[in-house]
């Protein structure tokens, strides 16, 4: 983790869960850089080198399992912390499974979030 770094990228396809997650972590005195589309993640890590990355589990395209896959092998990136979100019954296996650092299930508790958050984020 990057000392004082307080970068956080989030990415889900839901605009409003992207908008509540966003100010969260401004909350949480990150700073947050969302992406929306789930082919974005990994060009918006590597010129971001963020503190976190929250991913959706579910997403259109390329899953939040494939980009943490994608992430794990990654030289550079494979240590990452990341943050699964999902509503998925099975989402905390999978994400277990596929190295996530973090599991929250939708709906989460925003407490639980900021915690996870503050944990990261060293401004």
């Amino acid at each position: 983790m990057n000392k004082g770094n307080s970068k956080v990228i989030i990415c889900d396809d839901d605009q409003s869960i992207l908008e509540l997650l966003e100010l969260v972590a401004i909350g949480a005195g990150c700073e947050p850089v969302v992406v929306s589309k789930s082919l974005d993640v990994m060009k918006a890590i590597r010129h971001t080198k963020p503190a976190l990355v929250i991913l959706d589990l579910w997403m259109p395209v390329m899953s939040g399992d494939m980009i943490l896959q994608t992430l794990r092998k990654d030289a550079e990136f494979g240590d990452l912390p990341v943050l699964i979100v999902s509503a998925s019954r099975d989402g905390k296996v999978i994400a277990e499974q596929n190295g996530a650092t973090e599991y929250l299930a939708k709906p989460f508790d925003i407490m639980d979030l900021t915690n996870i958050l503050e944990k990261y984020c060293s401004s």
